[in-house]
C-alpha cells in the first residue's frame, strides 16, 4: 500500500471507525440509492426508499411496472425527480430487459464489461455506475466524487486538472485490490469531505491537516 494513502487512511479511520456505508437491505436497494442520491443528501434519499418500502416496490420488476407519474410522486423528497424517475427508468429498463432482474446474474459479468455496460444506460455517469459495482457488487472499483477530489488536489497528491480515471488510478494502483478497504475509504473520505474538505476547506480539528503542504490547502491557479 502506497505509504501516503495508508497513513491517510489510517488517519481518517481513528478519527471517525467504520462508516458502514452503503445503508441497505439489498443490493437494489442500493442500486435505486445510488441514482436517487444525486445532488441531494442521503436523509432525502432515505424518505423516497421509505415510500418505495410501504408501497413494495424495491424490486426491480416491480418497480419497472410503476407509471412514471407515480414514480416521480413516491421518490419527490430527493428533488430532481421528475429527471430521476427517468433515469430510474432508464436503469430498471437495463435490468429487467438484459438481466431479467438478477441481480446475482448481472454481477457475474466481469468488472470491465459491467461497469461500461452501465455507462451506457442514459444518465449513469462513472461515479454512479462505481457505486453500484462497488456497494451493490461487492466488485473491486474505487468511486471517486467531489470530495476525493478536493482531498487529493488540496494536499497536493494530484494536479486540479485531475480527471476521475486519474484519481482512480491513483487509489487503485496504491491500494491493495480489496473491496472492503475500497468501501471503508471512500465512506471516510466522504465523511471528512462533508465535515471539512467543504468548498471553503475548514482545516481546523482535520484528520489530514498535518498532511498538507507547509503553507495550508493547495487551490487552483
Amino acid at each position: 500500500m502506497d505509504s501516503r494513502l495508508k497513513e491517510a487512511y489510517d488517519r481518517l479511520f481513528a478519527a471517525y471507525g467504520p462508516r458502514h456505508w452503503w445503508p441497505a437491505d439489498s443490493p437494489f436497494e442500493v442500486i435505486v440509492g445510488a441514482v436517487l442520491v444525486q445532488n441531494t443528501s442521503w436523509e432525502n434519499v432515505r424518505k423516497a426508499i421509505g415510500n418505495l418500502r410501504e408501497n413494495d416496490l424495491l424490486e426491480p420488476h416491480a418497480l419497472r411496472d410503476v407509471p412514471v407519474e407515480e414514480l416521480e410522486e413516491l421518490i419527490r423528497p430527493v428533488g430532481y425527480y421528475r429527471v430521476k424517475a427517468r433515469r430510474l427508468r432508464h436503469v430498471l429498463d437495463f435490468l429487467v430487459d438484459r438481466y431479467d432482474g438478477d441481480l446475482e446474474a448481472m454481477f457475474q459479468t466481469n468488472l470491465r464489461e459491467l461497469r461500461q455496460q452501465l455507462l451506457g444506460v442514459h444518465g449513469i455517469g462513472q461515479e454512479t455506475a462505481d457505486s453500484i459495482l462497488l456497494y451493490a457488487g461487492g466488485m473491486p472499483t474505487f468511486v471517486v466524487d467531489a470530495y476525493t477530489y478536493r482531498v487529493v488536489t488540496r494536499h497536493g497528491w494530484l494536479d486540479f486538472d485531475a480527471d476521475y480515471d486519474a484519481i482512480q488510478d491513483y487509489f487503485q494502483s496504491g491500494l491493495p485490490e480489496d473491496v472492503q478497504l475500497y468501501n471503508e475509504y471512500h465512506a471516510l473520505l466522504v465523511e471528512v469531505g462533508k465535515r471539512h474538505c467543504r468548498k471553503k476547506p475548514i482545516c481546523l480539528g482535520c484528520p489530514l491537516a498535518e498532511l498538507l503542504p507547509e503553507g495550508g490547502p493547495l487551490e487552483p491557479e
